[in-house]
């Protein structure tokens, strides 16, 4: 029992660390916070986040990059995750027709999003975190960025949620089981 104790503490203490070197580096950039906090989710949550508060709109989109050495037989993957202040969609191309849950939906819906897109912002951080030695690198990039496949669904998505548009699809139910012999 004492051990889980340390340990919760231990736990705790890494935390606030790791938080507290968020706020300094929230500082350095010279932004205000809640421009920050997409980011944060997509780092300790996974995936694609959008916030819209004020006149502010941002987004944070993450692309998966594996390495993998044969001879050695290990890998890892690299995250890049791209902080975009007040997006602007220049260009999308294409049509995919994927299924998306989003929010307090029961179910996935059938929607259409483009293969491609092409996407600047006023400001742009690009963040990479690697598993293997355990650092997020940060660096101001400049736009624009072009997106394919998933990550281009995710942008197509989460600028959906900044222009306040209700993401609207098929029914999931519009299915039909077919087995094939």
């Amino acid at each position: 029992m004492e051990g889980v104790k340390i340990k919760e503490i231990e736990d705790f203490k890494k935390q606030l660390s790791f938080s507290l070197k968020e706020k300094e580096i929230i500082e350095r950039l010279s932004i205000p916070y809640d421009i920050f906090l997409p980011l944060i989710f997509s780092i300790k949550f996974g995936g694609d986040w959008s916030l819209k508060f004020n006149s502010t709109n941002v987004m944070a989109i993450k692309e998966k990059i594996t390495s993998y050495d044969e001879e050695k037989a290990v890998g890892y993957t690299l995250e890049n995750i791209f902080l975009f202040n007040n997006p602007i969609m220049k260009d999308q191309e294409g049509t995919v027709y994927r299924l998306e849950k989003c929010g307090n939906k029961k179910e996935r819906e059938i929607v259409k999003r483009p293969y491609q897109v092409k996407v600047d912002a006023e400001f742009i951080l690009k963040a990479s975190l690697n598993p293997m030695t355990k650092k997020i690198s940060l660096k101001k990039v400049k736009g624009p960025f072009v997106f394919t496949g998933a990550n281009a669904y995710g942008v197509s998505h989460e600028m959906e949620h900044l222009l306040g548009d209700e993401i609207k699809g098929e029914s999931f139910f519009e299915f039909e089981y077919e087995l094939d012999d």
